[in-house]
């Protein structure tokens, strides 16, 4: 890991919702960096398998807990140098099936994980999401814009859960000076998601994988940018370590469609597979990129890893765990 991704001041961190997809790349990453690591998970989505080969590894504790309760930061004894605040339902699967549990953490579980930061005076970071756009009128997405989001739809809980989570981060750094920040996460994918994550990428894998029909929603003209684990990862810590307060969005730079991912999908596989055409989802979002320049210019972050070399690490893995 490079020094620039992490504060010589830090010494431990603590990663709520640590046991998941993102939160787990996020404790390996750092106690690569040599930072002692709390993974909080309440292991309503995370999975302890995401987490099992740094159990052993000394200045790693997990530390199961529901971040929406207060006793939680209690349980969280620091002292902190570093809050990356993930957790939470990300997957459209977890998020419909968890609505009121996906809207407690984005409210009072963020509010528990900011009162950490402000007892501990470190840095405190929010997992936020390009879904805070909504399903976007202005392309590409840029952090100045306010979105296009149905407060009422069915996505709403998770769109909405990190509008809110924004706006408290925001009170919480402009009334309490909480050293807070705010990174937008686009369309991560990569090693450890779920099978039955419900995304495009794990569904797709695991069905050209098991020459099952590629179930593409709509007519898959609806574009994504699709951005590996590693350069996420690199992302946020950038964004940790440095003193931004507002916004800033990491995503891919490479815009395809839903048919694209697909169709690259089956090639790289050799699946026997077909593409089958299913209702599209209320509220999907028509087109969805990224804005970077902000991380170019404050962070000179870009993604590294190609959309079509992500997915060919993302099969490996797949094909591996069986």
């Amino acid at each position: 890991m490079s020094p620039t991704l992490s504060r010589a001041d830090w010494r431990r961190a603590v990663v709520t919702g640590g046991a998941g997809f993102l939160g787990s790349h996020l404790c390996e990453r750092l106690l690569e960096a040599g930072l002692e690591v709390d993974c909080a998970d309440n292991l309503l989505t995370g999975d302890r398998a995401n987490i099992a080969h740094l159990l052993e590894r000394p200045g790693f504790r997990f530390v199961e807990c529901d971040l929406s309760a207060p006793e939680s930061v209690q349980a969280l004894a620091g002292p902190y140098d570093l809050v990356l605040h993930f957790a939470c339902p990300a997957s459209p699967v977890d998020y419909l099936n968890h609505p009121l549990e996906t809207l407690d953490v984005g409210s009072a579980g963020t509010r528990n994980a900011l009162e950490l930061a402000h007892r501990d005076g470190a840095r405190f970071l929010l997992a936020s999401t390009s879904e805070v756009y909504g399903d976007p009128l202005v392309h590409p997405q840029s952090e100045s814009y306010w979105g296009n989001v149905n407060p009422i739809g069915p996505r709403s809980v998770y769109d909405e859960s990190k509008r809110f989570a924004e706006a408290l981060v925001t009170a919480h750094a402009a009334k309490r000076r909480t050293d807070a920040g705010i990174v937008r996460v686009f369309n991560t994918y990569g090693p450890r998601m779920r099978r039955a994550d419900g995304r495009v990428v794990p569904t797709f894998v695991c069905q050209a994988i098991a020459n099952e029909p590629l179930t593409v929603a709509g007519d898959g003209s609806q574009t994504r940018s699709l951005c590996f684990v590693d350069d996420t990862v690199d992302g946020v810590l950038l964004v940790a370590a440095s003193r931004a307060v507002r916004p800033v969005n990491i995503g891919g730079s490479e815009e395809v469609s839903v048919r694209q991912i697909a169709e690259k999908i089956l090639e790289l596989t050799g699946s026997t597979s077909r593409i089958s055409y299913v209702d599209r989802p209320v509220d999907d979002p028509e087109r969805r990129r990224a804005d970077t320049t902000l991380a170019r210019e404050l962070l000179r972050w870009s993604p590294s890893v190609g959309w079509e070399e992500g997915l060919k690490r993302t099969i490996s893995h797949f094909a591996a765990v069986g």
